[in-house]
């Protein structure tokens, strides 16, 4: 488990797990969602939830329903959160690489 401080004064926080991780990786939710100038604000937040959305109505397996509720749509995530878990995931990456298949 990984604790991600989820607001500025570091208060708040969330754990995410590895399979949280792996679900990530596996929708690649974080492709395409960033700006060219990289900044995570709230928009970008409501961006992706947004798409989690879209992928629910369509029909989702049980770690990316998981990682909606645990995560992205957890009470204490704000865009700092999601900067630090775009930090964890990069981290994480590198650490993890993807098997080829």
């Amino acid at each position: 488990m990984y604790k991600v401080i989820t607001n500025e004064s570091g208060t708040r926080s969330i754990e995410v797990s590895t399979e949280n991780l792996e679900t990530i990786r596996k929708y690649k939710l974080f492709q395409l969602l960033f700006d060219s100038n990289g900044i995570v604000t709230e928009t970008v937040l409501e961006k992706l939830r947004l798409n989690l959305r879209s992928m629910l109505v369509g029909g989702a397996d049980k770690d990316l329903v998981d990682l909606c509720i645990d995560v992205f749509f957890h009470s204490d995530m704000k865009a700092p959160g999601l900067s630090n878990l775009l930090a964890l995931y990069q981290e994480w990456s590198v650490a993890n690489p993807e098997m080829a298949e």
